[in-house]
């Protein structure tokens, strides 16, 4: 794909994740736009929170630019496999929910993919929010927990150290969930 000029908190994004593609754009374009929508910037703890439902490369770029991570506990992921994302701000629990729209990428001619991924970027890069998602906002009646700090235990059959709220007691033993699962297989089989 031949040199795109872009924003550059874009192209940190793309930077941070290694390339440019539709995704790191689609998360772009929602952390601008609920950041946007919530009156906040980068956060430098919890305060502001995301919630992602897919794993794709847009939540690269919603981590670098909203500053939401599993480390600081204020990313949290939602395995449902959609462009969903919501925002929210602690200070004052305003919430975003942002939902990608369905969009006609199809080309009347056969065009190398290349080119229909470049036309799918710019196309995203020049809408209005509104165009690209469906925006509600006030969408959570609470916002999740902070992150907390539990105590790691050794797993009784590994060792390895775990938090202590992962661990799984069997047999008056605390285990990790990988050796608890092992030792429950062991138990079906014949």
């Amino acid at each position: 794909m031949n040199a795109m000029e872009l924003p550059d908190d874009l192209q940190r994004c793309v930077d941070f994740h290694g390339h440019l593609c539709p995704g790191v754009v689609i998360g772009y374009r929602a952390a601008t736009a609920g950041m946007d929508e919530l009156s906040v910037r980068r956060a430098g703890d919890e305060e502001l929170i995301a919630i992602v439902e897919n794993n794709t490369c847009a939540v690269d770029a919603i981590q670098w630019l909203t500053g939401c991570t599993f480390g600081k506990g204020n990313l949290y992921f939602h395995d449902y496999g959609k462009m969903v994302f919501t925002f929210a701000t602690r200070a004052n629990g305003r919430s975003i929910r942002l939902r990608l729209r369905p969009t006609d990428t199809t080309d009347a001619e056969e065009v190398p993919a290349d080119q229909r991924r470049r036309r799918y970027i710019e196309y995203l890069l020049s809408q209005e929010s509104s165009k690209l998602f469906e925006i509600q906002t006030n969408t959570l009646e609470a916002l999740p927990e902070k992150a907390s700090i539990h105590e790691s235990l050794p797993c009784d059959c590994c060792g390895e150290m775990v938090m202590a709220t992962r661990l799984r007691q069997r047999d008056g033993k605390s285990l990790c969930i990988p050796c608890d699962e092992d030792a429950r297989q062991e138990r079906q089989s014949p």
